[in-house]
């Protein structure tokens, strides 16, 4: 909650600075595809608030309302992050093809892991069962684990073309990079978040119990 609130205050605060450049994030997703060779990929405007996306099976990238018309530092950096993904994606960025992987995993661990760890308590302290349903759920740290590179990197690639294309000046590179560095801390935060879940379900659950 504290990383998506510093978001959106460091969103908030460097869309007040319009880009020299004058492009929008649409312009500036158009740009970054077009520098990159990638002609099949769609852009479109979808409703909400930094709900900006990049889907690697349809080949479309989505800016949000607050990114696709703005013409603010931040709105372009948000829209040049998600080009990023496209850029890994058309390159076969490895850890981004690993998460795209585990991504059916992680779900279903995480959603399985709590019914069958409850089975083994129900079921006589079944550390079997119960075992299992905390190896379930450390998918979902796996995958969170795995998205940091993944966001990382698709922020450097961002700032590295816009920088070097002249979108961006000098002095709008470092607000960009902020935006994208309190972005970032949301994954950080999030992978922190699941690491401390499951060292709980261990510490509760890993040990074997003898009531005797």
């Amino acid at each position: 909650m504290v990383a998506s609130s510093y978001v959106n205050r460091t969103f908030k605060h460097y869309d007040q600075y319009r880009s020299q450049s004058g492009v929008t994030g649409t312009d500036a997703a158009n740009y970054i595809l077009q520098q990159s060779g990638i002609s099949d990929v769609g852009v479109q405007k979808i409703s909400g608030n930094l709900t900006d996306n990049y889907n690697g099976k349809t080949k479309v990238l989505s800016l949000s309302e607050a990114t696709a018309d703005s013409t603010s530092v931040a709105a372009i950096g948000v829209a040049a992050h998600e080009c990023g993904h496209a850029v890994q994606d058309k390159k076969n960025y490895w850890p981004m093809r690993i998460r795209t992987a585990i991504v059916p995993l992680a779900n279903i661990g995480s959603t399985a892991a709590f019914p069958i760890i409850l089975i083994g308590v129900l079921l006589s302290w079944n550390q079997t069962l119960i075992n299992l349903g905390i190896a379930a759920f450390s998918l979902a740290l796996l995958f969170q684990l795995v998205t940091l590179p993944v966001e990382f990197n698709a922020s450097h690639r961002a700032l590295t073309i816009l920088s070097e294309g002249g979108v961006l000046s000098s002095e709008e590179v470092p607000m960009v990079r902020k935006v994208l560095t309190a972005a970032a801390l949301t994954y950080v935060a999030a992978a922190l978040s699941t690491f401390l879940q499951l060292l709980r379900l261990v510490l509760l659950f890993g040990g074997n119990r003898n009531d005797n």
